[in-house]
């Protein structure tokens, strides 16, 4: 057994619980912590984040599953709230089906590097101080009060997230707090929007790299599947309660030192951003 492969994976999952629903770039983290473990092949790398990228979807279905639950049933029930619940997920989710599916080979081959991923981390951190220190104007403060114009418009945030070091609940987030959406609202709505749209981006990928996918990895796999599962449970409900007290200010900071470090990284050959 390669126990240090198992390790690894471990640290993988840790790595990528953490940071896919905070305002930090869980793509840029995990790039890091690969080259510096020096983990798999590239080829491995990539089909390992995609699964464990699962993990942590299922993570908000397990924390929000009484939600899920009611609304699933409510939808049948014809509730009318189910319906609005359902509706603004649906129309905050197109706006990136729709551009990614034209654009993510060309956002792949040209915007992929560590420039972009730096510049993208702070200008964030820079957009999330301004968020934060601006006049918040609370229209939307329980997700129940959220109509489709607010939904679209969260939309059309995310798709910021296409570019690298953005960081999609960065995004969602951010986006949420300038339309109005109270702190707790735009986290909630972000998580819940991140069902859609990662599990759409996780069996599009999957489909392109299935022959990737071997038995043999299959412990490998597991251990960062859990991994994340579990990390990821821990931070969907540690943030909703860190954000209504405290806002998003420490995570702006701690993306502009990430911007730097990447840069750093980067020229110094220290990390592999190719």
């Amino acid at each position: 057994m390669d126990w240090m492969l198992y390790l690894q994976a471990f640290v993988m999952g840790v790595v990528e619980g953490l940071t896919e629903f905070l305002p930090v770039s869980s793509t840029g983290h995990l790039i890091v912590a690969a080259e510096l473990m020096d983990f798999w092949t590239p080829q491995k790398r990539i089909v390992f984040e995609i699964a464990i990228q699962l993990g942590a979807i299922l993570a908000v279905c397990w924390d929000y599953r009484a939600k899920l639950t009611d609304v699933t049933r409510g939808l049948f029930q014809r509730d009318a709230g189910s319906w609005r619940f359902s509706i603004n997920i649906l129309v905050a989710f197109l706006p990136a089906m729709v551009i990614g599916f034209f654009a993510i080979d060309f956002i792949k081959g040209h915007l992929f590097n560590p420039l972009v991923v730096a510049t993208a981390l702070i200008l964030g951190g820079v957009l999330i101080l301004w968020a934060e220190r601006r006049d918040h104007v609370v229209r939307v403060a329980e997700l129940d009060d959220l109509r489709w114009q607010d939904a679209l418009k969260v939309g059309f945030a995310q798709c910021l997230a296409m570019v690298p070091g953005t960081s999609r609940s960065g995004a969602t987030i951010i986006g949420g707090l300038f339309f109005g959406l109270s702190r707790k609202t735009a986290a909630e709505f972000s998580f819940f929007l991140a069902i859609p749209t990662m599990v759409a981006a996780t069996v599009y990928s999957v489909a392109r790299r299935w022959d990737q996918f071997l038995l043999v990895d299959l412990p490998v796999f597991a251990i960062g599947f859990v991994t994340a599962f579990l990390v990821a449970a821990w931070v969907v409900k540690a943030l909703v309660r860190f954000v209504s007290n405290h806002g998003f200010t420490v995570f702006a900071w701690y993306r502009i030192a990430f911007g730097l470090f990447i840069w750093l990284s980067a020229s110094s050959g220290l990390v592999q951003w190719s």
